[in-house]
């Protein structure tokens, strides 16, 4: 049952198949048995998925049941959910109880989903690896000797290894597509705004955006359209229609054009990333669209920018971690004041990687430095957008690229190298920073059998038409491998 998707699980359950109670079951079951290797899970809700689960198995029962009722989920422990602790992956929330649920939380238990637990995550959000945990690092169900990809590796790691039947994550500059990509699933990041970012503990508020993480397309288009809509407590969420992005999917791209930009072609980029590239452009050639190369020249500074960017909102929106309100507090000594106390409590909480981006934050913000780094970012970022908006004008649908440039990498390998950690999320920046809809799509493996991401970019709002798309790729890829266990 556990290897069926979203989709199908959702017709066994319509079908009687197997009740939603049965299912939870199961996958609480799996759990158990492989969390231990993994660490995927950092929280498992045991009686309350049961509970719901017995609630959704009424719902089926009166004819009321939606697309996800009674189908077991896993949430990202950056989203606030109430009664359950919610870490974000750091001593600093180890003990905090959110008193109300997220959002994207509430919108998918109304919509009958079941709450296994919360997943593992990069301390706050930050990380490419899923290393920097105060609960420890993720594995890869594919490799457990490599790392599955942050800062969403957790969910990606339980949705590989069918512990789940699809999770949610954060993207701030790839983190759903790219450990979508290392674990051989498929992960979609939203147009900014097009999912609420209420009760999502703040990263960097203008580019952080929720999304699904699932075994296909359908079971993401299932999934977004659930989570997104107008939420009138965030004020950047878009007040547009949720279309039905599930009726859009009929990989039919006959006519449409697709954009190959010749920056995205790195030096030292693994001739297995070029491969997969040009797969992904013969499969869309054969599904009828045509392909031109196209040019965004802004992109070689799309790193740089972000590393600027994220860190200095991330330092803005940490500074509430302080010892006095919520959250972990450090033991004073006599005489301590308050100083002391905000700079032992951040000493102690934090771990390296986040005070790391938060001085960097700090030192971009300060006097002097702010028109010399921030300023100059900020409009590094706006000519990365109008690259984008120039070749949609020019009648592009949506730009291919590679989702990571490399497979899953050992764990520990560059945990040491923040610099080459950063070069991770090299194809996926761009994304957050113009605030598009982004799909990473599963299409190969590597010499090794490790999976390889193909990244697909689309319009702003246009994610059915995106995920339509990635469609036809993933029709005519036919990846079919999952990771058997064997540890």
């Amino acid at each position: 049952m556990h290897n069926k998707t979203l989709a199908e699980l959702s017709a066994a359950l319509r079908d009687g198949e197997v009740s939603s109670t049965e299912l939870t079951q199961h996958m609480l079951q799996r759990i158990k048995a492989h969390n231990e290797r993994l660490n995927s899970f950092v929280s498992v809700t045991e009686e309350l998925a049961l509970e719901q689960a017995r609630a959704a198995d009424e719902r089926i029962r009166a004819g009321q049941a939606g697309p996800l009722t009674g189908i077991p989920i896993a949430h990202k422990d950056i989203f606030c959910t109430r009664d359950v602790r919610t870490s974000c992956g750091s001593r600093m929330l180890e003990n905090f109880i959110a008193p109300y649920d997220a959002t994207v939380v509430d919108k998918l238990r109304h919509a009958g989903a079941v709450m296994l637990g919360k997943t593992n995550m990069d301390e706050f959000a930050m990380g490419s690896s899923n290393e920097t945990s105060w609960f420890g690092l993720v594995r890869n169900p594919w490799d457990t000797e490599t790392v599955p990809g942050g800062s969403s590796g957790g969910s990606a790691a339980a949705v590989a290894a069918r512990l789940c039947a699809a999770a949610t994550g954060t993207d701030t500059g790839g983190s759903i597509r790219q450990p979508a990509a290392l674990t051989g699933i498929t992960g979609l990041k939203p147009t900014y705004g097009r999912v609420s970012r209420w009760g999502i503990v703040a990263f960097a508020s203008s580019l952080d955006q929720a999304g699904p993480m699932t075994k296909t397309v359908r079971d993401s288009a299932i999934m977004l359209k659930a989570m997104a809509g107008h939420d009138p407590m965030d004020s950047t969420s878009a007040d547009i229609p949720v279309p039905d992005f599930e009726a859009m999917l009929t990989g039919d791209i006959k006519g449409q054009t697709i954009g190959i930009p010749k920056e995205y072609r790195m030096d030292g980029m693994p001739g297995e990333i070029e491969t997969l590239w040009a797969e992904g452009r013969a499969m869309l050639q054969d599904a009828g669209a045509k392909i031109v190369d196209i040019s965004l020249p802004h992109t070689k500074y799309a790193l740089p920018a972000y590393y600027v960017i994220a860190p200095a909102e991330a330092s803005s929106n940490l500074a509430r971690y302080d010892g006095v309100r919520y959250g972990h507090r450090a033991k004073l000594a006599q005489g301590d004041g308050v100083t002391e106390m905000y700079e032992k409590t951040r000493a102690e909480g934090f771990g390296p990687e986040v005070k790391r981006r938060v001085m960097i934050g700090t030192y971009v913000l300060s006097a002097g430095f702010y028109d010399a780094y921030y300023n100059r970012a900020r409009r590094v970022r706006a000519q990365i957008k109008k690259d984008f908006d120039e070749a949609f004008a020019a009648g592009v649908d949506a730009i291919l690229t590679p989702a990571t440039p490399s497979a899953a990498f050992p764990l520990g390998q560059e945990f040491d190298d923040p610099v080459q950690m950063y070069l991770n999320d090299v194809f996926t920046v761009t994304v957050n920073l113009a605030g598009l809809p982004g799909i990473s799509v599963p299409a190969g493996l590597d010499r090794t059998g490790l999976p390889l991401g193909l990244q697909l970019i689309g319009k702003p709002w246009e994610e059915g038409a995106l995920m339509n798309v990635a469609q036809a790729i993933e029709d005519r890829a036919g990846f079919v491998s999952k990771p058997e266990k064997w540890w």
